[in-house]
């Protein structure tokens, strides 16, 4: 485009992806007026005009008011000055929008961490542990059990931090069992139990109510149900059935059999 160019009413339009009522708005409330005409008469925008459309849709897209634009643009300052107007502007709201983005970062991480984890970031940190196929049988089986009731009601609310953590309670209850097994500690012995006691308190806290003899019952089906104990065998083969023995001794002195 020369500087001799001129622009009819709708093809400025078209260029800058405004309306010609807009255009023809602007005309009547004297903030843009094409100044020139052709040999046929119709009215075209200059060079001059051009640029003074740009600020306009500058400042438009700063949401400035058409009185304020029109007294800026009709104000003694050059073009110079209202593009360090225009940048001051855009700068202040880059700032402000800026500031608009970490709030909003902020209570989105807000949200994200007290919301419930999802079935994704279970399976995340639970691996196969947390299947489909393995939850809906658990539920099948268990479903209709206060436990279950229990258990699901204290769980709906757990995000992700809080099953992280329940996973590291579960991983450091399992180290004490490998610990004391892999040193001789017989499994009536007084770290192994001390250890069941800490796996049963784990449940009784943070899933349903779990006393000395609910916790007998768990203990026998880590050795009957293969899963049960095939996780716990290959932490330590063996650990299985030493688990289930420590739970066994541990609640026969809670009940005073010892």
């Amino acid at each position: 485009m020369t500087r001799g160019d001129t622009w009819t009413v709708g093809r400025l339009a078209e260029h800058f992806g405004v309306t010609v009522r807009t255009l023809h708005h602007y005309d009547e409330i004297g903030l843009l007026s094409p100044t020139e005409r052709s040999t046929a008469g119709y009215r075209l925008y200059t060079q001059a005009d051009l640029l003074r459309l740009q600020q306009i849709v500058v400042y438009r897209r700063l949401e400035m008011s058409l009185d304020d634009i029109a007294d800026l643009l009709d104000g003694a300052d050059d073009a110079v000055d209202h593009l360090r107007r225009q940048r001051d502007v855009v700068t202040a709201r880059l700032d402000e929008l800026s500031e608009l983005v970490s709030a909003i970062d902020d209570a989105l991480e807000r949200e994200m961490t007290n919301r419930p984890a999802t079935d994704a970031e279970l399976k995340e940190l639970f691996g196969d542990g947390f299947s489909d196929e393995y939850q809906a049988e658990a539920e099948e089986r268990w479903g209709q059990t206060e436990a279950w009731t229990q258990s699901a009601a204290r769980t709906s609310t757990y995000t992700k931090a809080d099953w992280a953590e329940v996973k590291a309670e579960q991983d450091a209850v399992n180290a004490e069992f490998v610990d004391a097994m892999t040193s001789g500690e017989p499994a009536d012995g007084e770290r192994a139990r001390a250890a069941a006691e800490r796996a049963r308190l784990q449940i009784n806290d943070r899933f349903y109510d779990c006393d000395h003899e609910f916790h007998r019952c768990l203990g026998e089906m880590y050795i009957a149900d293969e899963r049960f104990a095939a996780t716990y065998n290959a932490l330590e083969p063996g650990l299985a059935q030493y688990v289930r023995d420590a739970i066994v001794a541990n609640s026969d002195v809670h009940r005073g059999h010892a």
